[in-house]
């Protein structure tokens, strides 16, 4: 039998399948309203176990509102379905809440979730050398991080591979050389001591070889040598010069004053007595004259010496006839003769004694002869340029510079005889 059907516009709003049950005026909308979730709640009417009865709209204004009911799904199934068996997160003990007057921000967890890679066991990996070093070391002492204590909690960190890339991004440590045999270790505590093959080894390694000692004593005497030729330099080139000149110039002083004094003429002076002195105005020489060449008494003492032994005598300023000869270093001791070879024929050369000045010319050189040829003193020089008996005057010494292979030879012939009571001659006066 047919039911029967309800008047248009009053259809029944509890069948849905019936076409006519939502044409009555705000009967869908009372439909939606009565769903709690309208996306996620099933349409109205649906014949499932965890269907919704929509809400009546009632006469009287709208319902009060109820309580939600019961989604239509598992919750928890979904999840096991789609991101497969999780553990529970273990929550960190809340905190006690602080006093309302203290400024402290809350402390906040960060809950991740654990990956089930993170966790699977893994091979060892092969330390390289410098892991080899590290291995010992505890992981926070490696990276640089304090060790975790029962004390204080160990701080939240992901899984192994992660420790391990942030490890490597830091970078390492460069790990101490081994300590050396003997060495305090690491910890402060003594190392182990040697053996005594040990010790005689270390000990044998410390000492210098004999090569490297006889190496520093050669050095050593080397500096020692060259220290003492510089000194010895020193002493010939210039303190022997000034040793001279003080000694010559008190000889000076001390003829000149035997000459004041009017002392009378011995016959012959004693060797290394001083009688005359020599000028030449073009070298500014002014220096004592000594009877004798000795090297100690006269010519190591600044003075000139006279040719006054036998066989070498020669004759006297005053002789009426004869060859004055004189002797003088070159070089050291005072240097008396070291520029005669600039002279040049003319240059005077002034000899004073007691009683006159007698003034000479230069008259020729002989630069170079052999300290044999003793001709060049004899009274009449061969190679002086002079023919006949003279009163002249020879001035020998050593040549070439600061050494005695050779002499050189400077001739005078005298020019003029002036008593001490007339003054002195006009080379000196200007």
């Amino acid at each position: 039998m047919t039911p029967p059907r309800h008047a248009a516009g009053a259809g029944r709003q509890d069948d849905p399948h019936d076409p006519q049950a939502y044409e009555g005026a705000g009967a869908f909308e009372a439909a939606v309203d009565g769903l709690a979730d309208p996306l996620n709640d099933p349409l109205p009417g649906h014949h499932g176990p965890t269907a919704v009865p929509h809400r009546q709209q009632s006469p009287h204004g709208p319902q009060s509102p109820q309580q939600a009911p019961p989604e239509w799904y598992d919750p928890e199934g979904y999840e096991r379905d789609w991101y497969g068996h999780q553990e529970p997160v273990p929550q960190a003990p809340a905190e006690p809440a602080l006093p309302a007057d203290e400024n402290v921000e809350p402390r906040t967890e960060v809950l991740r979730r654990i990956d089930p890679a993170d966790e699977a066991p893994r091979e060892p990996e092969p330390l390289s050398g410098d892991d080899e070093h590290e291995s010992a070391e505890e992981p926070g002492e490696r990276y640089g991080v304090p060790p975790v204590s029962a004390a204080s909690p160990a701080p939240a960190t992901g899984g192994r591979a992660e420790r391990r890339r942030a490890a490597k991004g830091r970078g390492r440590r460069r790990s101490a050389p081994p300590p050396g045999p003997g060495a305090a270790g690491t910890d402060g505590a003594p190392a182990k001591p040697m053996t005594r093959m040990e010790a005689r080894r270390a000990a044998k390694a410390a000492k210098d070889s004999p090569a490297v000692v006889i190496s520093r004593g050669v050095g050593e005497l080397f500096i020692t040598l060259g220290v003492l030729m510089l000194l010895f330099v020193t002493y010939q080139l210039w303190w022997t010069n000034v040793r001279a000149d003080q000694i010559a110039g008190k000889e000076t002083h001390k003829i000149q004053d035997g000459w004041a004094k009017g002392a009378g003429k011995p016959e012959a002076f004693e060797p290394g007595q001083g009688f005359a002195i020599i000028h030449i105005p073009k070298l500014d020489v002014v220096t004592p004259i000594a009877e004798g060449t000795s090297k100690d008494k006269v010519l190591d003492r600044g003075m000139v010496g006279h040719y006054s032994e036998e066989p070498l005598r020669t004759a006297m300023p005053e002789d009426k006839q004869g060859n004055f000869a004189l002797a003088g270093h070159r070089n050291t001791h005072g240097e008396p003769f070291r520029y005669i070879n600039r002279l040049s024929p003319g240059d005077p050369i002034v000899v004073e004694t007691q009683d006159a000045y007698y003034t000479y010319e230069m008259t020729s050189v002989l630069s170079q002869t052999s300290p044999s040829n003793v001709s060049v003193i004899g009274p009449v020089p061969p190679q002086s340029g002079f023919t006949k008996p003279g009163r002249y005057i020879t001035l020998t010494t050593c040549t070439p510079e600061f050494t005695s292979t050779y002499r050189l030879i400077v001739w005078g012939k005298m020019v003029d005889e002036r008593p001490r009571s007339k003054g002195k001659p006009d080379v000196l006066v200007g």
